[in-house]
């Protein structure tokens, strides 16, 4: 269910691509990972998750402000007035009013400004990690450091602040890829430049919109407390202050700061995907790391246990990066298990998989299959599973091998072709299977 991408036309000629998704009252959401992609943010499974749930109370309104995503790109004006003039010609062209706007960090600067100049746009105000001005979400000299580094290297730049932000979580690298794809490194340095002036403090006390501040507590953080925060509150005739311990984790994910955001928005608690996703069929990719035993040997018990920890870390974000679910309560040696709703996402998954094991210098052994599970408690049962792990011990180190099942189902949408390895006797398993490696394009 991909957004469907629409455009409109700002006062100044810039052309914003936006998109709706659902039925309700309006919600506006500015992007919520500094810049914006609005198909390419459809593939971080939490965040499309909430932003689902979101639709099921509200309009949901999304856009890609000048210079990143789909909207045009190498715009000059950079400035608060021109990032206001984006979110305008989107409310304007859905002739929306009395909209609920949710903003995060530097949006909330530009929400600031659009609520004060336009009033009958702005019903009620949700904002996260607020400030007045946006060198205010830094310590010291940090400000002057951050740009120096983003003019000076780009790629260092983007995983700098993806850890900094996120507390040096399984998304960080995510995040700097996906800013990658979003902006150029010259429009976020026009960004940057232009945001050190964004300066939301002379228009406080002209916002009329019911306020609620969220302010994350992030002792030892690279980057330090929302200082603004207080100031807002204080200066906005109907606001208030409220709060909560950050966690290091994505407000769209399940934690005590996605659930205050939720509960400020009325829509219902974050629910597991155990949850969500009954008994049925089930893609079903294991992984095992190659020769654990003779690495532990060679390696010792406490370096190989700290690799294979970095390796489970980087194994959970290729899972969740790809659409799929970790069996938290499967544990099978030095493996994981995850369950997917599509062959191409596991397939795309086990790359990404090898990928993280090669970064450590180590070789998994992947396995794919399709069929019926049950669900229980995040745990998932029955023959298919074990299927899907014996598959894997077939598979030599570094390899994927799919079921003859898996193979059908992604032979036309995975952009991968497939090499037969025959029929297979697999302990535990009545039947031969016939399996097949997966050869990538590049290979």
């Amino acid at each position: 269910m991909e957004p469907r991408i629409q455009y409109c036309k700002t006062t100044d000629s810039v052309n914003i691509a936006y998109t709706t998704l659902g039925d309700g009252p309006p919600l506006l959401l500015p992007p919520p990972m500094v810049w914006g992609h609005l198909t390419l943010e459809w593939t971080f499974v939490p965040l499309r998750d909430w932003l689902l749930r979101l639709a099921e109370s509200y309009t949901l309104i999304r856009y890609d402000p000048r210079n990143s995503g789909l909207s045009d790109r190498g715009v000059a004006d950079s400035s608060v007035d021109a990032v206001v003039r984006d979110t305008e010609s989107v409310l304007d062209r859905l002739d929306t009013r009395d909209a609920t706007v949710f903003a995060h960090g530097g949006w909330t600067i530009s929400s600031l400004v659009l609520a004060a100049k336009r009033p009958e746009l702005v019903r009620k105000l949700v904002l996260y990690g607020v400030m007045a001005r946006w060198d205010d979400y830094y310590e010291g000299n940090q400000a002057q450091v951050i740009r120096s580094l983003l003019e000076r290297d780009w790629r260092l730049f983007r995983e700098t602040l993806g850890g900094a932000g996120m507390g040096w979580s399984g998304m960080s690298h995510d995040w700097a890829q996906f800013v990658a794809a979003s902006t150029t490194h010259e429009d976020a340095i026009r960004l940057y430049n232009a945001a050190s002036t964004w300066d939301a403090s002379p228009y406080l006390g002209d916002v009329r919109a019911d306020t609620l501040v969220i302010n994350p507590r992030r002792g030892g953080r690279v980057l330090g407390d929302v200082r603004g925060a207080r100031e807002v509150v204080s200066g906005i005739p109907n606001a208030r202050l409220l709060e909560i311990a950050d966690d290091h984790r994505q407000f769209f994910e399940s934690s005590a700061l996605g659930t205050a955001i939720d509960d400020a928005l009325g829509i219902s608690s974050v629910r597991t995907l155990s949850e969500e996703r009954p008994s049925g069929t089930a893609i079903i990719l294991f992984a095992d790391i190659a020769d654990s035993t003779a690495l532990t040997e060679r390696l010792g018990d406490a370096a190989f246990r700290e690799k294979a920890r970095a390796l489970d870390e980087a194994l959970r974000r290729a899972i969740t990066s790809n659409g799929g679910t970790a069996i938290e309560g499967k544990v099978l040696g030095d493996g994981v298990l995850a369950t997917f709703g599509a062959a191409r996402e596991a397939i795309a998954c086990a790359s990404a998989c090898h990928a993280a094991a090669r970064a450590v210098d180590l070789a998994l052994h992947v396995g794919v299959h399709a069929g019926d599970v049950i669900r229980e408690s995040n745990n998932v049962y029955g023959g298919a599973v074990n299927i899907a792990s014996r598959v894997a011990s077939e598979a030599a180190a570094g390899e994927t091998l799919v079921s003859a099942t898996v193979r059908e189902l992604a032979r036309t949408s995975a952009g991968v072709s497939f090499e037969d390895r025959g029929e297979r006797e697999l302990k535990g398993v009545g039947e031969r299977v016939r399996v097949y490696a997966v050869r990538w394009r590049e290979e």
